[in-house]
C-alpha cells in the first residue's frame, strides 16, 4: 500500500526521495500515526512535501489512492466538540442553533453520533436515520439536514455539514494557477541576498557567548545590524492598452515586490521600453525619466524586471516610429538591448498565459530578444523568473 503511493507520488512529478520514504515508514514503525487515517495523512505531508506548492497535488493524489479506506472498527470517532461550536457559528442560521438546542444540543448530536456508528453494520442509502447517503439523517453524505455531520462527500452540496472531511485547502498554491495574494511573496522570497547593514541593534548571541567567555564570566554582549534583504530590484512595468486587464495582478505584484525588497525603484513603460520612462502616468508626457538617466543612476547590480504582456505591433519593437504614442527616433527593441547590456540579471514577467504566446508575434520577438527569459505570471512562473535571477 505505502510502495504504490510512493510510486503514484513519482509518477505525479512530485519530488520525493527514497529517503522521505524511509523516514516515513520509520515514523510509522514507531506508531507515530497509530491507527488514524487522519494523523497518517498529517504524518506522510510532512515527511514527504518540501514545498508548498504541491500541498493540493498532494491532497488529490492522497485521496485517490486511499479512496475507501477506512479505519478499525473498534478506533474511537472522536470529534472535538469545541471545533463543532465555533464552525456552526459560521454554519449554521439562528434558527438552525435554536433547533439543535431544542434537540439536546451539540453534546445529544455527537452522543448519537457515535452510537449509530458502533450500531450500523454496513452501507445505507436514504433515510432519516442512519450514516449513508442521500437522506435527511444528519450523519453522511450526498443528503441534507440543518445540523448534519458530512461523512465521505468530496464538495458541498446544501452547505449544511458541520464537520467537512478531506478538505482541499491548498488549490490556490499550485505551481500553474495565477498569482494571488497569498502565494506571491512566498514566490519572491526566492530573490533574496541577506546583508546586515544600518546600526547594531540585534544580539548576536553566539559573539555574545564568546565574548563572555573571554571575560571571565562577565557579561559582554555584542550586537550587530539587523538583516535585510539586500537584493537591489529595478521594476518596468508595461500600462495602458491591453494591460489595462492586468492591473489588479500587478498592483498586487507590485504590492509583494514592495513588502519584499528594501532596495526597489520602478517605472512605468508602454508596450515597449523606448527612450524614455515615467513614474505617474497621469503625467507621462510632462514628467519622464531618459533610460540613460535610468541606467546612470541604477548601477549594473539591480536585478532588472519587465512586467507587460508583450502584446503590440510588430513595429513598435523593430521600427523607428512605430510607437502609438510618439515619435520615436530608434526602434524600441534598440533601447531594450541596451537595459539587457546594462542589467545582465533580467526577466519578463508576461500575464498572458503561455499557451497564446506562439500565436501572437510580438510576443516571439520580445521573447527573442529576452533571449528566453520571458516567463509566465503565474507562481511557478515568477519563482523560475526569480531563480534566474539569482544565478
Amino acid at each position: 500500500m505505502f510502495i504504490g503511493f510512493f510510486l503514484d507520488l513519482k509518477e505525479a512529478k512530485l519530488p520525493v526521495s527514497l529517503r522521505e520514504y524511509l523516514t516515513l515508514m520509520e515514523a510509522m514503525s514507531k506508531n507515530l500515526a497509530a491507527y488514524s487515517l487522519d494523523d497518517f495523512y498529517y504524518l506522510a505531508r510532512t515527511s514527504l512535501v518540501k514545498d508548498e506548492r504541491n500541498l493540493d497535488k498532494f491532497d488529490r493524489l492522497f485521496g485517490q489512492h486511499f479512496k475507501g479506506l477506512e479505519s478499525p472498527a473498534d478506533a474511537p470517532y472522536e470529534i472535538p466538540e469545541e471545533w463543532l461550536r465555533k464552525l456552526a457559528e459560521k454554519l449554521l442560521t439562528e434558527e438552525e442553533k435554536k433547533q439543535i438546542e431544542a434537540l439536546g444540543g451539540f453534546e445529544k448530536l455527537l452522543e448519537t453520533l457515535r452510537r449509530r456508528l458502533a450500531e450500523q453494520k454496513g452501507r445505507h442509502q436514504g433515510g432519516s436515520k442512519w450514516i449513508g447517503t442521500a437522506g435527511t439523517s444528519p450523519f453522511g453524505a450526498h443528503g441534507y439536514h440543518p445540523e448534519g455531520v458530512r461523512i465521505g462527500q468530496e464538495a458541498n452540496r446544501n452547505f449544511r455539514a458541520v464537520k467537512v472531511w478531506d478538505k482541499r485547502e491548498f488549490r490556490n498554491l499550485d505551481g500553474h494557477t495565477e498569482l494571488g495574494t497569498r502565494n506571491m511573496k512566498l514566490a519572491l522570497r526566492r530573490l533574496r541576498q541577506f546583508a546586515r547593514e544600518g546600526a547594531a541593534e540585534e544580539l548576536d548571541l553566539d559573539d555574545t557567548i564568546r565574548s563572555t567567555a573571554r571575560n571571565a564570566g562577565w557579561l559582554d554582549v555584542k550586537l550587530v545590524p539587523e538583516r535585510h534583504n539586500a537584493a537591489k530590484v529595478l521594476l518596468l512595468l508595461d500600462i495602458g492598452g491591453s494591460m489595462d486587464g492586468h492591473v489588479r495582478l500587478c498592483e498586487q505584484l507590485f504590492t509583494a515586490a514592495r513588502a519584499e525588497f528594501k532596495h526597489l525603484d520602478s517605472f512605468y513603460f508602454h508596450n515597449c521600453p523606448y527612450e524614455a520612462l515615467w513614474r505617474d502616468a497621469m503625467r507621462r508626457h510632462v514628467e519622464r525619466t531618459p533610460v540613460n538617466q535610468v541606467m546612470h543612476t541604477y548601477d549594473a547590480s539591480y536585478k532588472l524586471i519587465f512586467v507587460g504582456d508583450a502584446s503590440m505591433s510588430p513595429y513598435e519593437i523593430r521600427e523607428p516610429g512605430g510607437s502609438v504614442e510618439h515619435w520615436n527616433e530608434e526602434p524600441g527593441e534598440i533601447w531594450l538591448r541596451r537595459l539587457l547590456a546594462t542589467y545582465g540579471n533580467a526577466v519578463w514577467l508576461n500575464p498572458v498565459p503561455e499557451r497564446y504566446w506562439e500565436s501572437t508575434p510580438s510576443i516571439a520577438m520580445i521573447q527573442e530578444v529576452m533571449e528566453g527569459r520571458m516567463f509566465p505570471l503565474t507562481l511557478d512562473g515568477l519563482d523560475r523568473a526569480m531563480r534566474r535571477l539569482t544565478r
